[in-house]
């Protein structure tokens, strides 16, 4: 048995994910667990289908196991990101390899740039590129460049890339045994609205599902509600409007006078996209404002993302995913249920009510939104 992981938002479950576990497979795994982004992503947006239905088009195509990353790390940069998921991997103490897509394909080359970068952000090129307003991927390109050859820039300039370092790094970072592995991209490149003839791009896809087009050639068809921020649009603007700036300075990722300009801007929008277009400059990235925007809705403030995990929820499983809990030396209380796991702890009873309450925001992006609770009484998807 050799168990490999995962970490995803399947925002949808496309061919292009069925082709990174297949690959994973071909690479020595005998069983694949992924951790998953819930019901809001690392883009700043509401994932398109709810959690379940994506863990079942997961498990049809490929993973085992399919476990929640919690919404205060998907809403989370590429650093909070990793280091949650990779905090659940290491903590369920079976997994053998965690493998993630990349657009370069070389483990060597990312560890490289994993030093490179763990290098740069010390540096005055660095904190000088920051002062003048430089956003953090141009800061971290200027001191990289600055110190080392251009093969290993390149290597963090690609977005799958970037997030491949941030896992090496948080493995390191805890002194981790799981071992990296890299399956190289093939495809659309990221946010891209390109088609290929094999791979389209979740975003391409997910504009596609939203317009009512066909995307059977490039994902397995879902058959459920869509969710859309659009939705979500009047409670965000009113939360937002009603916050005092000292709030607003508060929030997640909100430093560097980000949380002023968003307090600003609200002022003045009248829509989402007239909140993003006024609050943008080069400093920031559109994703971090999106994501800036939902932690603000939700409340998620720089103290929360700092809690260590309380327990590990699991969406679904198969034969092979019953076996890799069988195998797990697990450091955490892991359930199906999120109401058993709220008894477990005083920090779980806590998580599990704010994941509840956020689901409940999350579910007024639905047509047809869902009654109160759902995240307590949810069942998860069991393949025979």
């Amino acid at each position: 048995m050799k168990t490999a992981a995962v970490i995803c938002e399947y925002n949808p479950f496309h061919y292009g994910h069925r082709y990174q576990l297949e690959q994973t497979r071909a690479l020595g795994a005998t069983h694949i667990v992924a951790v998953m982004s819930g019901n809001f992503t690392q883009r700043g947006d509401v994932a398109i289908f709810d959690k379940y239905a994506r863990a079942r088009a997961a498990l049809e195509n490929g993973a085992d196991l399919v476990l929640e990353l919690p919404t205060r790390f998907s809403l989370s940069a590429a650093e909070g990101f990793a280091r949650g998921a990779v905090s659940i991997i290491e903590a369920l103490g079976c997994v053998d390899m965690l493998s993630f897509g990349s657009e370069c394909g070389d483990v060597a080359a990312l560890k490289e740039a994993a030093g490179a970068a763990e290098y740069a952000v010390h540096t005055d090129e660095f904190k000088e590129a920051m002062r003048r307003g430089a956003n953090f991927p141009a800061a971290l390109s200027k001191a990289v460049q600055s110190y080392y050859t251009p093969d290993v820039y390149e290597v963090l300039s690609s977005p799958n890339n970037t997030l491949g370092v941030e896992y090496i790094k948080a493995l390191d970072d805890i002194g981790s045994g799981i071992q990296p592995v890299t399956v190289q991209r093939d495809g659309a490149d990221h946010d891209s609205d390109e088609e290929t003839k094999r791979f389209a791009s979740a975003s391409l896809i997910r504009k596609k599902i939203l317009g009512g087009e066909d995307y059977s050639e490039f994902a397995p068809v879902i058959d459920e509600p869509t969710a859309d921020i659009k939705r979500l649009e009047t409670a965000i603007l009113a939360k937002l409007r009603g916050m005092r700036q000292s709030e607003f300075e508060s929030v997640y990722d909100a430093a560097q006078g980000l949380g002023e300009r968003l307090y600003k801007a609200v002022r003045r929008a009248n829509s989402l996209d007239e909140l993003y277009f006024l609050t943008k400059t080069k400093r920031y990235t559109l994703a971090r404002i999106r994501r800036a925007v939902l932690c603000c809705l939700l409340d998620i403030d720089k103290k929360l993302l700092s809690e260590p995990i309380a327990y590990i929820r699991i969406l679904g499983m198969n034969t092979r995913g019953r076996e890799i809990l069988s195998a797990a030396q697990c450091g955490l209380p892991i359930d199906t249920s999120l109401k058993n796991l709220s008894k477990q702890s005083r920090e779980a009873h806590r998580q599990a009510a704010q994941e509840e309450r956020w689901g409940d925001i999350y579910s007024l992006a639905f047509a047809k939104p869902r009654q109160c609770g759902y995240e307590f009484t949810a069942k998860p998807v069991i393949i025979e």
